[in-house]
């Protein structure tokens, strides 16, 4: 039992991270109202913590090198502490942002890459599979029981409880970092290598800030974009942007390799075809997942009514799924390799998704959907069983917390990604869907109909049908044609959700082609690139 005292400490690190996202964002519709503000502001706050995290990941797993990990996830520990208080007490809006999405995000930037080297640190073999499949089904059950709690607590007490709530977790995990391993001793500190954490930053951020906006701005055609590229949205505009950034940082990392400088992520750790590949899958597994947990309550809260708590019991099974199948990935280990698990994995999933689909209509069919939901748990699982353990295990000791940095990295790409790339499916096909049923449905006038189309490329939102109904209330479309165009709409919410559900699938689908380079033997060996002078 001895040898799992660092997992209860790093396993509910890793827990609460996710969980805080969860979290903020089932309370948004709380948050507008506590500080009298606007669902973009809040949104706003969402987005500036995903940025703030994206930007210093990388760097945060250099400072574990620099300064040792375990003291580097001390240290972000008590920054998010901080930051959790001052959000818990928060009395104005800014308040807010300061200590959620800043002080939290660079704590949570230093805790993640230091948390995945410290499990890698701890554990060896098949207990680092067994470590890394908890690690992997608590981030699944925090982003599943996020709503639920959050749901809950919002609903019936406050939100605020759930930062204060992690005030004291924090302080007990503090209380008992004595039962993490420190890692191997710092011999000889480096200077940051400050120009790459620059671009890194910037580029990261760019990249995810315009994927985070992409609904609201466009992808091609300018919406509420707050400046235009040439008469086109600036959302690609500002990603090539991130990209030539990140294009300068490699070539500046080369450059200080090459003259054995030190740097803050050696490029030719890309060389390893495992790490490579589990960074890739990872990514893809984040884009399919938060795109899954974007799209699922929208169906629940939105078209069916659902409460936040309600919508939590219904993500249940996931969680419970998930977790069970993280764990046993060890047991997994025993009778097939990491690729031939992580493609089951997809291949399970792509099932669940096909599932769903049949389960999305406009009532619910309580049996079936919770199936769907708990496959799609087993799949999840078996993915997270092994992917942690397939980036940590691709390299040597000495690049662990890189390794974890640019893991940290991939799952925040993907989990922006995921939830701009699906939100923006389901709206073009929501939009697409509408505007052909109103077209051809006899109930209602071309006049009526083209008044229709206007406001649709104007920019359609996802919203209760009933909410629909309010507003052409307001407006002289006859009652009769005012009724079809709700119903037409509601067919449309449908058509759109299945759309965006199988755009997951495909995405899925291209994981499972992306999956060659991760370790075809039941025991992943180490492969460490060879590391220059003066690094």
């Amino acid at each position: 039992m001895n040898r799992w005292k660092a997992l209860i400490v790093l396993g509910t690190g890793q827990f609460l991270m996710v969980l805080d996202a969860s979290v903020m964002n089932v309370s948004i519709s709380q948050l507008v109202e506590d500080f009298d503000t606007e669902v973009t502001a809040i949104q706003g706050v969402i987005t500036l913590y995903t940025l703030v995290m994206a930007a210093f990941m990388l760097t945060g797993g250099k400072l574990g090198d620099m300064f040792g990990r375990r003291r580097m996830f001390t240290v972000g520990l008590v920054i998010y502490g901080i930051g959790s208080g001052l959000t818990a007490i928060a009395p104005e809006l800014w308040v807010l942002a300061l200590g959620w999405s800043i002080i939290e995000g660079l704590g949570a930037a230093l805790v993640l890459p230091a948390l995945a080297a410290l499990v890698a640190g701890a554990y060896h073999g098949r207990d680092r599979a067994v470590a890394y499949g908890v690690i992997g089904g608590l981030a699944g059950a925090g982003i599943a029981v996020g709503p639920l709690l959050g749901g809950w607590v919002t609903t019936y007490l406050t939100w605020r409880l759930v930062f204060a709530g992690e005030v004291v977790l924090v302080a007990a995990m503090l209380s008992l970092i004595s039962w993490v391993p420190s890692g191997p001793a710092v011999t000889r500190r480096t200077r940051l290598d400050v120009g790459a954490v620059v671009l890194s930053a910037a580029g990261l951020a760019l990249i995810v800030l315009a994927v985070l906006q992409s609904s609201s701005w466009g992808w091609l055609a300018p919406r509420n974009a707050p400046f235009t590229v040439l008469g086109f949205s600036p959302t690609l505009f500002v990603i090539a942007l991130g990209g030539v950034l990140l294009a300068l940082l490699v070539r500046l990392e080369h450059s200080r390799e090459a003259a054995g400088k030190p740097v803050l992520i050696r490029i030719g750790l890309f060389g390893i075809s495992g790490l490579r590949s589990g960074l890739v899958t990872l990514f893809n597994q984040n884009t399919i997942l938060l795109g899954l947990f974007f799209v699922i309550p929208l169906y629940l809260q939105v078209v069916l009514g659902k409460d936040a708590f309600e919508t939590g019991l219904k993500l249940l099974p996931v969680s419970v799924t998930m977790l069970i199948a993280s764990m046993g990935g060890s047991v997994l280990l025993r009778v097939a390799s990491p690729r031939t698990i992580v493609r089951i994995g997809f291949l399970v999933l792509l099932a669940s998704i096909v599932w769903l689909l049949s389960t999305i209509e406009p009532q619910l069919d309580e049996a079936s959907f919770a199936w769907a939901m708990a496959v799609m748990g087993l799949g999840m699982g078996m993915l997270a069983s092994q992917l942690g353990n397939v980036v940590q295990s691709s390299v040597g000791e000495a690049d662990r917390s890189e390794a974890g940095g640019l893991q940290y990295t991939a799952q925040n790409l993907g989990s922006s990604l995921g939830t701009a790339l699906i939100g923006a499916i389901l709206i073009g096909a929501l939009a697409a869907a509408v505007s052909s049923a109103i077209a051809d449905d006899p109930r209602i006038s071309e006049t009526v109909a083209q008044q229709a189309g206007v406001r649709i490329e104007a920019g359609l939102t996802f919203v209760p049908a009933g909410d629909v109904a309010s507003a052409l209330a307001e407006t002289p479309v006859p009652p009769a044609e005012a009724a079809a165009i709700v119903e037409d709409y509601q067919d449309a919410q449908i058509a759109g959700l299945k759309v965006a559900v199988l755009a997951a699938g495909g995405i899925a689908l291209v994981g499972l082609f992306c999956t060659g380079g991760l370790p075809a033997r039941r025991e992943p060996r180490t492969e460490a690139a060879p590391r220059p002078h003066g690094t």
